[in-house]
């Protein structure tokens, strides 16, 4: 973005009576290649994410092969140019973890740095948590950490199979505790460290006391335990749903300013997955499409303590600043044009069935959201929502045959040499590469 830019070959948009904000940055999300393309791809979740009005992710170390070293990281980054938003990438900690080659790459962040076992089981202990405190901070890299201490789980709860059984199982207290101790051993070291999906309102307290940044993931500040009689299995995640009471004060933190951000978490499963015990489900809700349009629903909303501004912040403005992107986050000159335009007068209902991730459920369902009319990064469009009728050569829209969701292959990978399909109701997608937000070395453009 820039003044004095030539418009040659240009096209004039008419945004009258609508809001422009700056592409949401989502530091949380699990894209799940290399190892299960089966639950999400680069290609469908970074479309899912181009949807919501996200534009740059960073995507979480616990893959198949886990994100612990050079190589590692390098597959990954083949995997990541398949999306069509920008993107980093976290390095992990397990015991065999090699943190010289690891930090010689081009990493968004270290972590999340599990402090108890969730997906990929990547839990860590006391000492290796500690040494990795040092191995970042001598590099220069800020560490996200997953902040639940297995000693304070509830093994009585174990005996239950009833969907609230996981929140009784995995303690508020294993989090308050857990965020403590992180926070103290970063001060020992002098370590920048970040709490990834805060869901306790005194997690976040202690983490601010503590000058350490948080995120709250949108399931964790919309829904609570009175909705898991609904959900069942499909609102079980780590760390899990809390007390309706504490749900409440954490909306509270978020709004005045004492969460540093929104992040969501996506951690995509398929339906088969899902359907299964309490204790069997896997952890993980997807969410990339869905957070920006939730928050801005509860801007639009007159009763909310949420306002436009407020949602900007949480989305891009801070997570550039607390992760040192400083070309993204804005609109002004200089910066990326990453941008999102939406039309707040018009809330629509969430269903699962028009979303774009392969794993094809929301925990939303039926919620209102202010779905973006399209997505720019970097100056190109990336998507259209269906009132777009007509597509350049070199898009696709997002409808999918079975058979291509079957495979996991995204919609534009159909076979048909990428030609767009006739029907104006369908949201398009535009070729385009992400880039590692990390290779623009943080330099604005003069």
């Amino acid at each position: 973005m820039g003044r004095g830019l030539s418009d040659k070959d240009g096209r004039t948009v008419d945004v009258s009576g609508k809001r422009l904000f700056p592409g949401m940055i989502d530091a949380h999300v699990h894209f799940r290649q290399p190892g299960y393309p089966h639950k999400e791809t680069w290609a469908s979740g970074s479309r899912a994410a181009a949807a919501g009005g996200v534009t740059c992710v960073v995507d979480q170390p616990n893959t198949d092969p886990p994100t612990v070293d050079g190589t590692a990281f390098d597959r990954k980054s083949e995997f990541a140019a398949d999306s069509v938003v920008d993107w980093g990438i976290n390095g992990g900690v397990t015991a065999d973890w090699d943190p010289e080659s690891l930090v010689s790459r081009r990493l968004f962040a270290l972590g999340e740095v599990f402090l108890a076992d969730s997906t990929g089981d990547m839990g860590i202990g006391r000492d290796l948590f500690e040494r990795a405190l040092t191995a970042a901070t001598d590099a220069g890299v800020t560490v996200t950490v997953h902040a639940e201490d297995a000693d304070y789980f509830n093994e009585d709860a174990t005996v239950r199979d009833d969907a609230d059984a996981w929140s009784a199982y995995r303690t508020a207290e294993a989090e308050r505790r857990a965020v403590r101790r992180a926070c103290e051993a970063a001060g020992q070291v002098g370590a920048r460290i970040h709490v990834a999906h805060a869901s306790t309102p005194e997690g976040i307290d202690i983490a601010a006391d503590a000058g350490v940044t948080t995120e709250v993931t949108p399931h964790h500040l919309l829904l609570s335990r009175r909705d898991l009689r609904e959900l069942g299995t499909y609102g079980r995640m780590n760390p899990p749903l809390r007390r309706e009471k504490r749900r409440r004060e954490l909306y509270e933190r978020v709004a005045d300013g004492t969460v540093d951000m929104i992040a969501t978490d996506h951690a995509p499963h398929t339906k088969a997955e899902k359907d299964a015990s309490i204790w069997d489900a896997p952890s993980g809700v997807p969410g990339v499409e869905t957070a920006l349009p939730l928050l801005l629903a509860e801007a639009a909303d007159p009763d909310t303590a949420l306002g436009y501004e407020r949602v900007r912040d949480l989305t891009a403005t801070n997570p550039a600043a607390v992760f040192d992107i400083p070309q993204k986050g804005a609109i002004e000159p200089g910066r990326d044009a990453d941008l999102v335009l939406v039309d707040t007068t018009e809330t629509t209902e969430i269903r699962a069935d028009e979303r774009h991730t392969d794993c094809g459920w929301t925990p939303f369902e039926g919620f209102d959201a202010v779905f973006p009319e399209w997505t720019m990064v970097r100056g190109t469009t990336v998507f259209e929502r269906g009132e777009a009728r007509s597509a350049p050569d070199g898009s696709s829209s997002a409808e999918r045959s079975p058979a291509d969701r079957s495979s996991g292959r995204g919609p534009r990978d159909d076979g048909d040499g990428m030609e767009p399909r006739d029907d104006p109701d369908r949201d398009v997608f535009y070729d385009h590469a992400g880039e590692n937000v990390r290779d623009a070395d943080g330099e604005l453009v003069e």
